[in-house]
């Protein structure tokens, strides 16, 4: 098995690949347009590999109470503080940027598309002693 591949499915996918290419670094490589400009088919590149696919939902039902959360890992707290605040714009804050027993830096989000996002640094494993506590 190689990568796993991710197709994103919202309604307006020339405005979600523009904040997906502006949070993420990202460039848009090979793509179809349906007749109203909307996107058929997108591969949205990070230094010339596809990190994920957007394509235009055809109908709402398509893009609502999805259940999947994609992850995205960071090399530098600052590249996910951009992420961050380009993905809550719109969107809904499910955990702000934190220390978490196994990243040091990390924030939930889903954003103006419905997408829910994990954004993180390289994580680590908790202490072997390591217990949750209430809010953890």
């Amino acid at each position: 098995m190689n990568l796993l591949g991710v197709g994103i499915y919202v309604k307006n996918s020339p405005k979600a690949i523009e904040m997906y290419c502006s949070a993420f670094g990202l460039e848009i490589g090979y793509h179809v347009l349906n007749d109203d400009n909307t996107y058929y088919h997108s591969e949205l590149l990070k230094d010339g590999n596809i990190f994920c696919s957007v394509v235009e939902a055809k109908e709402e039902k398509d893009v609502t109470n999805n259940p999947v959360q994609l992850g995205c890992t960071f090399e530098t707290r600052d590249e996910l503080e951009h992420a961050f605040a380009i993905l809550k714009d719109g969107g809904t804050v499910k955990l702000d940027i934190c220390e978490l027993p196994w990243s040091p830096c990390a924030a939930e989000v889903t954003d103006c598309f419905g997408v829910n996002w994990y954004l993180t640094m390289p994580q680590h494993r908790p202490a072997d002693d390591w217990t949750p506590t209430d809010g953890e």
